[in-house]
């Protein structure tokens, strides 16, 4: 049987709407040499709330749909170990934030390297079919597994809609690439206050999210436009 073709059934079969597998030898942070990337589209009603304000509703679903990430690259962490091979599944409660508000290894960067998307102006995962309305999580394995052709450069080309709706005025406008440190695209300190001081005020919820930067997105955009 096709090792590659069974394990991305398998994440699509779980409730996954993009996977791909990416070539993470030299990666920093990373001990293994391949990464398996998993994303979960956001529902289009959502996205259209968020034009206006972060939601009791978004919020809800941001945990549901990280609870939802977890089963499937748990499944995904099961399969390979059942075959043989080493698998971590970078689950929530496996990945330590330190205090820049980063992870050792980011599902972003998993997530490049298996072709899934770009790191948008937004600094957030930005793909063709979903723009950035997605959550995204990971798994490291050593199996033998087909890398998808990773993706180095931003697509975002002249939009600038992001930064100009930031409610924060974090997005600096940078174009990514591989490379590029988080800090060129958005001050993330400038986002995490906003975000928790906006989220307070429409849901009187204490928390860091917002939505605004992806869902003005016209890739997000246009995939609210598909029937």
């Amino acid at each position: 049987m096709d090792l590659t073709k069974e394990l991305k059934d398998l994440l699509l079969q779980s409730g996954a709407c993009l996977a791909g597998i990416g070539n993470l030898k030299g990666t920093a942070g990373c001990e293994y040499d391949t990464g398996v990337a998993a994303a979960v589209s956001l529902p289009k009603h959502v996205i259209r709330d968020l034009q206006d304000a972060p939601t009791k509703e978004y919020y809800d679903l941001y945990y549901a749909l990280n609870n939802k990430l977890n089963e499937i690259v748990t499944a995904g962490e099961r399969f390979l170990r059942e075959r043989g091979f080493a698998a971590y599944a970078q689950t929530t409660d496996r990945v330590e934030i330190d205090q820049n508000r980063t992870s050792k290894l980011p599902h972003k960067t998993v997530a490049t390297r298996a072709g899934l998307g770009w790191i948008g102006k937004n600094g957030l995962l930005v793909t063709e079919r979903f723009g950035p309305a997605l959550r995204i999580s990971s798994l490291l394995t050593d199996a033998p597994l087909r890398c998808d052709s990773p993706i180095d450069q931003s697509r975002c080309g002249n939009c600038s809609l992001c930064v100009k709706k930031c409610p924060a005025q974090a997005l600096h406008g940078t174009l990514w690439e591989t490379g590029r440190r988080r800090e060129e695209l958005v001050d993330v300190e400038k986002c995490y206050q906003k975000q928790t001081e906006i989220m307070y005020k429409a849901t009187g919820i204490e928390t860091d999210l917002c939505g605004k930067c992806f869902a003005v997105c016209r890739y997000t955009q246009r995939y609210l436009r598909e029937d």
